[in-house]
C-alpha cells in the first residue's frame, strides 16, 4: 500500500497522529466550520437566535459564534422575522455587499413564507428576491432548529464546490426574476 492509495482514501487516519486529505476538501472543511453569521432580525425569532447563541445552546461549538453586524465581514445572513417590502430592497443590498461565497437562512414562518401577516405589506417569503438555501420552519424556531439548520449548511459546504456554488446561485436568481416579470396583457 503506497501513497497513491493512501490519496485515494480521503480522510483516513493513519497511526495516531496523521490523517491524509486533498486540499479541496480541507478548506471545504474550515470554512463549514467558520460560517459568520449577519443576523437580521426584526421580531420574535432574533430572540431564538440570541438563546442559541448563548451557553446553553452554545453554538460556538459549530464555529458560528461570531455574529457579525458587517455585511463585508459575514459570509451568511440569518432572516429573522417579518419581512416588508419596504424593508426588502435593504435586505437585498445587504445581501449583495456578503463575501463570496454567501448563503442565507430563512428562519421561522414569517421569513420563509410571510407568516400570519398575509398583507399587501409584508412579503410573503424572502425567497422572492433572496436565493435562500435553508429553511427553518418555526413560529419562532426552537433553538435546536436553529442548530439543525446550521448543520445541514454546513453539510452543504463541505460538498458543495465553488463552481457549484455559484452555478446554483445564478439558477436561483433566474428563477426570481422570472417569477418577478411583469405582466403583460395584449
Amino acid at each position: 500500500m503506497g501513497l497513491s492509495d493512501l490519496l485515494r482514501k480521503s480522510g483516513e487516519v493513519i497511526g495516531d497522529m496523521v490523517q491524509v486529505t486533498r486540499l479541496d476538501s480541507f478548506l471545504k472543511w474550515g470554512q463549514s466550520y467558520s460560517l459568520w453569521p449577519y443576523p437580521f432580525a426584526t421580531a420574535c425569532c432574533g430572540i431564538e437566535f440570541m438563546g442559541t447563541a448563548c451557553s446553553d445552546m452554545d453554538i460556538a461549538r459549530f464555529g458560528a459564534e461570531r455574529p457579525s453586524f458587517s455585511p463585508r465581514q459575514a459570509d451568511m445572513i440569518l432572516v429573522l422575522g417579518t419581512i416588508t417590502y419596504k424593508m426588502a430592497p435593504v435586505l437585498r443590498q445587504i445581501y449583495d455587499q456578503l463575501s463570496e461565497p454567501k448563503y442565507v437562512v430563512s428562519v421561522g414562518a414569517c421569513a420563509s413564507s410571510g407568516g400570519m401577516f398575509d398583507t399587501y405589506g409584508v412579503v410573503q417569503g424572502i425567497d422572492r428576491f433572496l436565493p435562500v438555501d435553508i429553511y427553518i420552519p418555526g413560529c419562532p424556531p426552537r433553538p435546536e432548529a436553529i442548530i439543525d439548520g446550521l448543520v445541514k449548511l454546513q453539510e452543504k459546504v463541505k460538498t458543495q464546490g465553488l463552481e457549484e456554488r455559484r452555478k446554483e446561485v445564478m439558477r436561483k436568481i433566474d428563477e426570481i426574476n422570472e417569477r418577478n416579470k411583469p405582466l403583460v396583457v395584449r
